[in-house]
């Protein structure tokens, strides 16, 4: 009975949030000619809406720990990555529009991918290797310079409940290319909205902020090291069952 509940909750949050994603497309493409600061706020209504929805019909609640460790100057956010739920949620509720580092095929999703190319993202094309990461660099550091953060998610996918994946130091790269620090996030997502699950479990998810991490007389490895024995530490803070057989 649990089960089916569940599957029928889940079913009405993505038909409704497909619904609303083609209306949004529309209001987004509207609201082009805009200000960047108001195109952004405009679009990331759709964030809002979301992870409301997600509350009101799966029951996914969250809370902030560490809100007060963000920076009031330009920074690179590196996040744990378990769940879609986090690239909806920060993009919305960070203090500073955000730059997501991404390939270049999300462009072609329609109406989501529409929607967002109307902001200033760096899509990447993978294939291109050393190319791509120039690229990045060129445009992050015009995003900084602007007052927007750049996210990235180091583990590159996203990883199951419990587990790490490899660290890259693409984030640490760019954050000392452009002398900016690096803000850790740890998130448990995927206890409420696993990878490649349609059925989302209600509960409640904790997103963590950790300090800034200087990137004056760092390495990329040694800068990357520090990041991730933060986030895999507070992993088991946040959620210490997973880890308990550890």
């Amino acid at each position: 009975m649990r089960k089916a509940v569940l599957f029928l909750r889940s079913l009405l949050f993505t038909v409704i949030m497909a619904i609303f994603t083609v209306i949004w497309s529309f209001v987004c493409m509207l609201v082009a000619p805009l200000p960047y600061n108001k195109r952004y706020w405009v679009t990331s209504r759709w964030n809002v809406f979301v992870i409301w929805l997600a509350k009101v019909i799966c029951g996914i609640h969250y809370e902030f720990k560490g809100y007060e460790n963000f920076p009031d100057s330009p920074a690179v956010i590196l996040s744990k990555h378990q769940s879609a739920w986090e690239t909806i949620f920060l993009l919305a509720y960070l203090p500073r529009p955000l730059v997501f580092v991404f390939k270049k095929e999300i462009l072609y999703i329609p109406f989501f991918g529409w929607g967002i190319a109307l902001l200033r993202m760096i899509p990447i094309d993978r294939k291109q290797g050393k190319n791509a990461f120039r690229m990045v660099v060129a445009h992050g550091k015009r995003r900084l310079k602007d007052g927007q953060w750049i996210i990235m998610f180091p583990e590159g996918t996203r990883i199951p409940v419990g587990q790490a994946g490899k660290y890259k130091s693409g984030g640490t790269r760019l954050a000392i290319e452009t002398g900016v620090p690096v803000v850790p996030i740890a998130v448990n997502s995927g206890e409420c909205w696993p990878k490649n699950s349609f059925i989302k479990y209600p509960g409640k998810i904790t997103v963590s902020v950790g300090k800034p991490i200087p990137s004056e007389g760092q390495t990329p490895d040694s800068m990357m090291e520090q990041v991730e024995q933060w986030i895999e530490s507070e992993m088991r803070v946040i959620s210490p069952h997973a880890y308990s057989a550890g």
